[in-house]
């Protein structure tokens, strides 16, 4: 645990979730709005009215993979500059600076000031991503089984971002003008600081600086008990589960972006729906299933049936895999129609799926972060969560721009494939990796089972 629980309460949670929820939120919707305008804007045709960069789309999709991992592999410098230097709290203070300073220079359409801009909100997402999940984490004491709860509850209030900045960025950028979008998405960050300030008396103990601790006599670090790295293994081993997962889900802002622009029918009811619109799919779908699916895990926990993190983890990522069986459907339907194109269905129900995966891997990863990891690394583990969902992103710009040549039918039966397969791999080891965690889920599980009876 990183620090005491709050003593004020709302709905059985610290009131600190709170202010964490909606700053996060707010965060999000920067985010999110700028990745749901960002491919199409790199690629849109330059026009006097609104002036896209009128890149190709191998090159679109290369800048893409590069600006969605530099934003997470910042988040290695951004945990240590934490853990070693200034703490959580003032860190996700500095990163939602730097965030808001990078969407003001990309309301410029020169393109330095795209360069200057994604850089700062590169390094403010860095700086704030990896701490304000590690300061969720330090609400509970280790062992609590409302954590779990609360990543869900937080996971929530990301996607309640997610799913309103596609509609509102996404329209003003590819309707009305690109720039104005960036900026438009800037103002939800600067939302989220003001939320963070306003509730700092909510957070006094949680995501203060923390001096490492050192050997008596010496300058060195205490170094890690026999558990802890055994849990350290874990959690390396986990990181490779994420990247497969991220290199699959965040398809949806590259190649289906596209596919969804050029080979989807997008007309549903005499209306033509934006192609950045569907990028709110996967938010809505959280927020619509977030609290049945973690209901289910409760449920089925309480019945004694496995339930680990590192099983819903991969059974997560299979559910995610079979999301491309329907883009594959999708692409077959394409190669068939008269006019080139696919049903949006293929799209809603693929979305929904990846979702369904998605409920089972990263709150629960984020969560599973905070149990296993030490106290001294707490941010630097968080911060690693995030690079390597910053490599899972630009395996999935990589695999996009493969698709340009190999084709969207095989890149769609490629990813399914793999996706089922390392899925399985990971449940039939689970046991066997269950053991390095000395017990760090098995705590949790145990008083769900004794409050159930």
């Amino acid at each position: 645990m990183l620090n005491q629980p709050q003593e004020q309460t709302l709905w059985g949670h610290p009131k600190g979730l709170y202010v964490l929820f909606f700053t996060e939120l707010w965060e999000r919707f920067s985010y999110y709005g700028m990745r749901a305008i960002l491919i199409l804007y790199l690629t849109a045709q330059t026009t006097e009215l609104n002036a896209g960069l009128g890149w190709d789309k191998v090159s679109a999709l290369e800048i893409y993979g590069w600006y969605t991992m530099f934003v997470y592999v910042m988040s290695v410098p951004g945990g240590l500059l934490a853990d070693r230097f200034i703490g959580q709290k003032k860190a996700v203070m500095v990163g939602g600076v730097f965030i808001i300073v990078g969407h003001f220079f990309l309301v410029f359409p020169e393109l330095w000031a795209f360069y200057v801009g994604a850089a700062s909100i590169i390094i403010g997402v860095g700086c704030l991503k990896p701490n304000i999940s590690s300061m969720v984490g330090g609400l509970y004491q280790r062992g609590d089984i409302k954590r779990d709860t609360a990543f869900t509850i937080f996971y929530i209030g990301i996607n309640i971002g997610a799913f309103t900045a596609p509609l509102i960025v996404g329209y003003v950028g590819e309707v009305i003008n690109w720039n104005l979008g960036f900026g438009l998405a800037g103002v939800g960050m600067t939302l989220g600081l003001i939320v963070y300030m306003w509730g700092q008396k909510y957070l006094k103990e949680i995501g203060n600086f923390v001096p490492v601790v050192r050997e008596i006599g010496t300058n060195k670090s205490v170094p890690l008990t026999v558990i802890e790295k055994d849990r350290m293994i874990v959690l390396l081993l986990s990181f490779l589960i994420v990247i497969v997962f991220w290199g699959a889900y965040e398809q949806a802002g590259g190649l289906m972006n596209l596919y969804a622009r050029d080979k989807i029918d997008r007309v549903m009811f005499g209306v033509t729906i934006p192609a950045s619109f569907l990028q709110s799919l996967h938010a809505f779908y959280v927020i619509l299933f977030g609290v049945p699916v973690a209901y289910f895990w409760t449920k089925w926990r309480s019945k004694g049936r496995e339930s680990s993190s590192l099983f819903k983890m991969g059974l997560g990522t299979i559910i995610t895999g079979l999301g491309f069986l329907l883009l594959a459907f999708a692409a077959l339907e394409t190669a068939s129609s008269l006019d080139g194109k696919a049903s949006i269905y293929w799209m809603f129900g693929a979305y929904f799926l990846h979702v369904i995966g998605e409920l089972s891997i990263s709150p629960v990863a984020l969560s599973f972060i905070t149990k296993l990891a030490p106290i001294k690394y707490a941010s630097l583990m968080m911060g690693a969560y995030f690079m390597v969902s910053g490599l899972g992103n630009k395996l999935a710009g990589i695999i996009g721009e493969a698709a340009q040549n190999a084709g969207e039918f095989t890149i769609f039966m490629g990813v399914l494939i793999f996706c089922v397969s390392f899925g399985l791999l990971l449940i039939v080891f689970v046991k066997k990796l269950k053991k390095l965690t000395h017990g760090a889920d098995d705590d949790e599980q145990k008083i769900v089972m004794v409050e159930a009876e």
